[in-house]
């Protein structure tokens, strides 16, 4: 009697299963001879045929760098495929805190199909107190996905795909050798129309002696003379400008405490745009420098960056960040010789760096923060100061190796120069340094 009531409510389990997907058809509008498959190992994943999806997504992809998310709080800003993780998408992206919800991935097929996912939401850690954090949301995908394109909804109604914005996926193809770059640098914000000329020229120049070969900058805004200058460097093919238009959509914030600078993002996004940056160079660039516009990552045992990161490497295999000291050379104190003090430069805006020498020396018990050089493919999440989630280890740079060059306001001001350290490690890239400032300077239409 128990195995006849089974059968029975086994058939007819199929059959109600049967009159649902009819129905599911003829709501959705799915023709019955379609190719309706659902995915149960993937939380119930459904994926849809569609004509003419292809086209939609060529005339919905948006390439805008900040796209709000419809009926939400919150923004997207990029996606990448992770192939660390099985494939699954991952898109960076700004969350209010408080209103997480329950949202769904809409990603879009090369075979003119899209999949409807449940979305993760993995909300980073560090958000120094502003109710907007950066957050990245994870959408499985399927194998019979080739996956082109993502969206992300409040809801998984698939009727109003035609006005969905979508994002294109980045990092199709996966690459451990061979990058086209062996060094970039990421910027992460320049705001507050910031004109400071000449510290950025002479810092690129520098870079570019140290071996660095790309730098990317997210720009909210700059001033006039600078923007000479960026487009200068990336017209010559040095420079990637992303555009940050964060103001147009937050009120971010021009410090990084919440307490005493208020808004509502930390420094105008400069979690989200690093964690954007080290995607976007994944399979770019073999490592990456995320340090700010004023700070260089200066090796002091080797002539370039490459010759101390073959060091550093075969010497920690397994390490991918390598974490650097900073170290501040105070804007208020002079080289009593005046040895680069160049006509030139008088009236370029900015600090000339090449007149900085004192160096704060370190102070016991304060921790002296870090920047950091790093292996992107072993990289989840960063914060400013130190990655969140990593595959491989970590290392502390002894400063005698490397240590970052930070020409600034002093942190010990009450230090005579009789007290600081004299640093001169600039100088000795002066031959070729200085007649490359003034050669950037004069094509750029600043010495006009």
């Amino acid at each position: 009697m128990e195995n006849t009531c089974s059968r029975k409510s086994f058939f007819l389990s199929l059959i109600l299963l049967g009159i649902m997907c009819i129905i599911y058809r003829i709501v959705y509008k799915i023709p019955l001879g379609g190719n309706l498959t659902i995915y149960p190992h993937l939380w119930g994943n459904i994926l849809h045929p569609t004509v003419d999806l292809s086209n939609q997504h060529v005339k919905n992809l948006t390439e805008q760098n900040i796209t709000p998310i419809k009926d939400t709080k919150h923004f997207l800003v990029s996606a990448y495929k992770d192939h660390r993780i099985d494939g699954t998408i991952r898109i960076i992206s700004i969350f209010r805190r408080d209103d997480v919800r329950r949202l769904y991935c809409i990603i879009g097929c090369v075979q003119q199909e899209y999949l409807v996912t449940v979305t993760e939401v993995d909300i980073h850690s560090d958000h120094f107190g502003f109710p907007y954090q950066t957050t990245d949301l994870l959408c499985k995908t399927d194998p019979k996905c080739d996956a082109t394109n993502v969206t992300i909804s409040i809801n998984r109604s698939t009727s109003d795909i035609p006005d969905m914005v979508f994002l294109p996926i980045r990092n199709r193809e996966r690459k451990e050798h061979n990058f086209k770059h062996n060094f970039t640098v990421c910027i992460s914000n320049l705001f507050g129309s910031y004109n400071n000329v000449l510290q950025f020229v002479q810092t690129i120049e520098v870079y570019k002696l140290l071996g660095i070969q790309k730098v990317v900058i997210y720009n909210t805004s700059c001033g006039p003379d600078l923007d000479k200058v960026l487009q200068y460097y990336r017209e010559e093919g040095t420079l990637e400008i992303l555009q940050w238009p964060i103001d147009q959509f937050l009120n971010p914030s021009k410090g990084w405490n919440f307490e005493q600078h208020k808004g509502d993002l930390h420094y105008y996004g400069q979690l989200t745009t690093l964690n954007d940056c080290i995607y976007r160079n994944m399979y770019r660039s073999k490592y990456l420098l995320l340090n700010d516009i004023d700070e260089i990552i200066m090796p002091y045992q080797h002539a370039t960056l490459e010759h101390l990161l073959e060091d550093l490497q075969r010497q920690n295999p397994t390490v991918g960040v390598f974490l650097i000291e900073n170290h501040i050379f105070p804007k208020t104190l002079f080289d009593d010789t005046g040895r680069f003090h160049l006509a030139q430069w008088e009236k370029v805006p900015g600090i000339n760096i090449m007149e900085h020498i004192y160096r704060e020396p370190d102070r016991k018990h304060v921790y002296n923060p870090t920047k950091m050089i790093i292996n992107p493919r072993q990289v989840v999440q960063t914060s400013v100061h130190s990655v969140l989630k990593n595959y491989g280890d970590t290392l502390r740079v002894p400063a005698g190796v490397s240590r970052i060059v930070h020409v600034r306001v002093p942190l010990q001001g009450t230090l005579t120069k009789e007290q600081l350290i004299v640093d001169t490690k600039l100088w000795e890239y002066q031959e070729d340094l200085v007649p490359n400032i003034d050669s950037v300077l004069n094509k750029s239409g600043i010495y006009d």
